[in-house]
């Protein structure tokens, strides 16, 4: 078992960025990789970044070029950063981990709201 928390979120405009931070109660060493989710109002929970134990990563095609995933797991922590923002990012933000089929754990926390408005 391990606790999730996320924090970061915020109101945005068009353009901005947002650094996303996710803290782990335990040791995040031992799952095959780190995700962060996202789930807009009507839509399904999406993988739109990860991270390997060895580092190696993956974007969601929306968010490549725009997105920086990365963990440090002396702290525990998987930070997702966001930059050019754009009002279909809008949704509530997760962090959680999978295994190597890229199935999600059941570790679910309470999330983060991104909001991107002008």
């Amino acid at each position: 078992q391990v606790q999730l928390v996320e924090s970061g979120g915020g109101l945005v405009q068009p353009g901005g960025s947002l650094r996303l931070s996710c803290a782990a109660s335990r040791s995040i060493f031992s799952f095959y990789a780190m995700g962060w989710y996202r789930q807009a109002p009507g839509k399904q929970r999406e993988l739109v970044a990860g991270i390997t134990t060895g580092g190696s990563t993956f974007y969601a095609d929306s968010v490549k070029g725009r997105f920086t995933i990365s963990r440090d797991n002396a702290k525990l922590m998987v930070y997702l950063q966001m930059n050019s923002l754009k009002p279909e990012d809008t949704a509530v933000y997760y962090c959680n981990p999978y295994d190597y089929r890229k199935v999600p754990y059941n570790y679910w926390g309470q999330g983060t709201q991104v909001t991107v408005s002008s």
